[in-house]
């Protein structure tokens, strides 16, 4: 029953977070608004669950605080990213291209924990690079499904930055604590940004910005931290690889967006090969080549 709960808990964390995507193209405003809702939200949320819970939040050294900053401003950017790719072109193109970041963790994590390269790891690098140019229209730098496709690939690259230096922290704070001081730096990183750029919000706007930092952030982060108590971390990475699939069929659900053939091989691709290259690494030894 613990682990039948566990992937109910852990499919809803993902479907909430493939729902996210929608929000670049239901909210109107520039993408540092957005971000800022959500973080805004999403700090409030996760330091009620974090007091409610007794979780210290104290930062154990001045060292360990610039971090969190670090993180912080990090997360910023890399949200910004993500949901620019999405308003230029759609929520599929943003969605894989930014799925791609297990492909730039894999190429990190040796430089930063001198850890091995595998064969795997290349091949995985071949499927995903495809899919990637499966989705290119052209290199046409005007082309917006271009434009999307380059964004949504900063964005991996910055999150894959981000749970490198996560890695580092993961072992010695919970990870609620340190979600939530990246959503609150985050959100105070982006107050002078959002300060000098026009826009305007709606009520309904405002409530999607509440719902998105509440239940797709917060709610969804809590969730998915609670299924590891049930299920096998690397379960929850291929789990998790769904976010692309999910946040396409909300698209065509809720937006009308059709993915063309193009981004619908391309993306089966990079999603099938971050999901087999999950699976093979957690199966073989730490020391195989």
């Amino acid at each position: 029953m613990e682990k039948a709960a566990g992937m109910i808990e852990i499919h809803i964390a993902t479907l909430l977070f493939g729902f996210a995507g929608l929000f670049g193209k239901l909210v109107t405003a520039p993408a540092p608004v957005i971000v800022f809702g959500r973080t805004f939200f999403a700090f409030v949320v996760l330091s009620g669950i974090i007091g409610v819970l007794k979780k210290d939040f104290r930062p154990r050294s001045f060292r360990d605080l610039a971090a969190f900053f670090l993180l912080g401003a990090v997360l910023a950017g890399h949200w910004i990213a993500f949901f620019h790719a999405i308003q230029v072109s759609t929520v599929a193109v943003g969605l894989f291209a930014f799925s791609v970041f297990p492909l730039f963790v894999t190429f990190m994590e040796p430089v930063f924990f001198k850890e091995n390269l595998r064969r795997i790891d290349i091949l995985t690098a071949v499927m995903v690079v495809a899919g990637l140019w499966c989705i290119l229209p052209n290199l046409d730098p005007a082309n917006r499904i271009t434009q999307g496709v380059a964004w949504g690939v900063i964005a991996g690259i910055s999150f894959a930055v981000l749970s490198i230096l996560n890695r580092r922290y993961a072992p010695t704070y919970s990870p609620l604590v340190i979600a939530g001081y990246q959503n609150g730096v985050a959100a105070v990183c982006l107050v002078p940004v959002c300060a000098f750029m026009d826009f305007s919000l709606t009520l309904k706007e405002g409530i999607l910005l509440a719902v998105l930092g509440i239940f797709c952030t917060a709610f969804a982060h809590a969730l998915f931290i609670r299924s590891l108590r049930f299920i096998k971390t690397q379960l929850a990475g291929v789990i998790t690889g769904l976010e692309p699939v999910y946040g396409a069929i909300f698209a065509f659900l809720i937006l009308g967006e059709r993915p063309g053939i193009r981004t619908l091989v391309g993306g089966t691709l990079i999603v099938g090969a971050v999901m087999i290259g999950t699976l093979l690494r957690a199966s073989s030894p730490s020391h195989g080549t």
